[in-house]
């Protein structure tokens, strides 16, 4: 397996282009399922999980052309109802062509997706919402079956905020007979991106980006061209890593309002953030101040952004603390990072409480899961000494060359077999 080597101790220096979402593309990439027709897919980041998908529709039948940052997918020659347990162990994100399929086939079969080892992140509210549609689920041998002549439109409530299950019952909703009301819905850009799509392949949605979105179903949609939105924690990941580094760091191709909360709290620790329409610019010159955190569903902090921010703070000047509200289990991270001479103590599970050191060390050490890895490269670039990532192919899941572009800005990183 691969591994990251970093001799740490450089501050980042330079302009990194962000790539296209992965948490956007791989709905947007499910709801081809949806057209019997071509859908043109660009800005799409080269990823494990992209090709995931990719590969999960092929053995629905879909017929897929890719070329650099493109991908077409022709959803006309679908004729397989089953998502089988060898390509959805791989990727949570799997349980997205669940909705799609009942709503276009009136049938799917779907295995009980895999995916990062941070929480049990239950599907029931899916399942239950599709319920609420009409469809008859039944669970048997780890697949679930999800059966309907066709979905009814109706009133969902849910329990707490879900993204994937968001979007899997607008897409389902879209085929829909009559008007299906989401409540408590998430409110991600990723959701936004998704209604929009939708919208242009000829679905009647509205509300998307607040907590009450409606779709009327309509018979049948169309094709047309996506391009795939910047991906928000890509962006977040070198901003924290350019204050952590004391570095001075352009990045391009973003979207500075869909991370309004990152950007307030790293101004917090004494970082300089300048934004503008697609890019922003961190420098940091000063020592980093110690903030306090809690992950919440957006417009709040984002809990794919927690680990990278918990890597500041080990660096701080003073004692932080960080709430994980969304995931249990999310903090494996952190004895990585006390491998590496971090002050970090766990309660309750979900509360860290960080006491800033003057340095970390580097060390050999492993990831745990996407976001972990992310964390751990910024703890590499800070550290004194040479420090040995393994398992990385949990970053390769969500970051594309990760350590091309570090290396762009001027880090002595660089992936070793």
């Amino acid at each position: 397996m691969d591994k990251i080597k970093i001799v740490g101790g450089t501050p980042l220096s330079g302009e990194v282009t962000i790539s296209g979402a992965k948490n956007a593309a791989l709905p947007l990439i499910a709801s081809s399922i949806l057209v019997n027709g071509k859908l043109n897919f660009t800005n799409v980041p080269n990823l494990m999980d992209i090709n995931s998908i990719r590969l999960l529709l092929e053995d629905l039948g879909a017929s897929c052309k890719v070329s650099p940052g493109c991908l077409e997918v022709d959803g006309s020659s679908i004729h397989k109802i089953e998502a089988e347990y060898d390509l959805v162990r791989k990727m949570r994100a799997s349980i997205l062509v669940l909705g799609p399929l009942v709503a276009r086939f009136g049938h799917a079969k779907v295995s009980l997706p895999g995916g990062c080892a941070i929480g049990a992140r239950p599907v029931n509210m899916h399942l239950t919402g599709l319920e609420a549609l009409g469809a008859t689920i039944n669970l048997d041998h780890g697949y679930i079956e999800a059966k309907a002549d066709r979905l009814i439109g109706n009133e969902i409530y849910f329990d707490i905020p879900t993204v994937t299950g968001t979007e899997n019952l607008m897409m389902a909703a879209t085929l829909a007979k009559g008007t299906t009301v989401l409540r408590n819905a998430a409110r991600e850009p990723e959701i936004i991106a998704l209604a929009d799509a939708l919208i242009n392949m000829g679905a009647k949605i509205t509300g998307a980006g607040t907590t009450i979105i409606a779709i009327e179903g309509v018979q049948s949609l169309n094709s047309c061209e996506i391009d795939i939105i910047p991906d928000r924690i890509e962006t977040g990941t070198f901003m924290v890593a350019a204050a952590a580094t004391g570095g001075d760091v352009l990045i391009k191709g973003c979207m500075p309002d869909h991370i309004g909360g990152l950007i307030s709290k790293l101004k917090a620790t004494g970082a300089i953030v300048d934004t503008f329409e697609d890019s922003l610019r961190v420098k940091r010159k000063t020592p980093i101040k110690s903030v306090d955190i809690k992950t919440l569903p957006y417009p709040g902090f984002p809990t794919d952004m927690q680990a990278q921010f918990m890597t500041l703070m080990t660096i701080a000047d003073g004692s932080s603390i960080i709430h994980e509200s969304i995931f249990e289990n999310r903090f494996i991270h952190a004895n990585e990072l006390l491998r590496m001479g971090a002050d970090i103590s766990i309660s309750g599970g979900n509360i860290a409480s960080i006491r800033g050191v003057d340095k970390l060390q580097g060390a050999e050490i492993m990831a745990s899961d996407l976001r972990a890895s992310a964390s751990l490269v910024i703890a590499g670039l800070i550290a004194e000494g040479t420090t040995v990532i393994s398992r990385v192919y949990h970053m390769d899941r969500g970051y594309e060359a990760i350590e091309k572009k570090f290396s762009s800005l001027g880090a002595n990183i660089k992936r070793i077999k």
